[in-house]
């Protein structure tokens, strides 16, 4: 019933930007920490940033001051707005909720499907 949607990624050249959304769909009363992660071919998935539901904010140290996580939290919008690409930034992209209410439901650990993105010249 609820469901995350990640869109926005697709190639880039280096130094370019790109704006990924995660959409929070069904019927949704509230959500708590949402996460952006990502996963390169072969390796760990890892933490990229974090955003609580009143809007603090934590990234890791390889994308401080690249990129930025933010929510919309009447559209149950969150978005990961990446500048700066480099080629190791490179990798699927996911969007985690830690914990949502739907319907009186109670949903924890939910991930979107994720979106590519690629950072080539």
């Amino acid at each position: 019933q609820v469901q995350l949607v990640e869109s926005g990624g697709g190639l880039v050249q280096p130094g370019g930007s790109l704006r990924l959304s995660c959409a929070a769909t069904g019927s949704i009363d509230s959500m708590n920490f949402m996460n952006w992660y990502r996963q390169a071919p072969g390796k760990q998935r890892e933490l990229v940033a974090v955003i609580t539901s009143s809007g603090s904010t934590s990234y890791a140290d390889f994308v401080k001051g690249r990129f930025t996580i933010s929510r919309d939290n009447a559209k149950k919008m969150v978005y990961l707005q990446m500048n700066s690409l480099e080629p190791e930034d490179t990798a699927d992209y996911y969007c985690k909720a830690d914990l949502v209410k739907g319907g009186g439901v109670f949903y924890r650990d939910l991930w979107g499907q994720g979106t590519q993105v690629t950072v080539s010249s």
